[in-house]
């Protein structure tokens, strides 16, 4: 098995009892997990995994997506385009510093 070059965990808002709650899940983020993974099957880019977490503890800012390795968080990630350009970005080897959390 081949291990991932590049890590994207994208805030599904899962808490202890398992149930999403948080702002993530609200504004969509279950459906940006597809997109991802669908645009990143179509691109060819090989090497990504995409992972659903819990809460990260940012929910006034998100939906959140982080990038590892880099430790890279992006905040306000709410529709395709957002994903295109982050996607964009790390093909690039760059970071999107409009959807950047500092």
């Amino acid at each position: 098995m081949e291990l991932s070059n590049t890590h994207l965990l994208v805030c599904a808002s899962f808490r202890l009892a398992g149930t999403p709650q948080g702002v993530c899940h609200k504004k969509g983020s279950g459906s940006l997990l597809a997109y991802l993974e669908s645009e990143i099957s179509d691109r060819g880019i090989e090497g990504i995994s995409v992972t659903a977490t819990g809460c990260l503890k940012e929910c006034e800012r998100g939906p959140v997506l982080v990038v590892h390795p880099g430790n890279t968080w992006y905040g306000g990630v709410a529709s395709e385009g957002d994903v295109d350009q982050i996607l964009d970005a790390i093909e690039a080897g760059t970071i999107a510093e409009k959807y950047r959390l500092v």
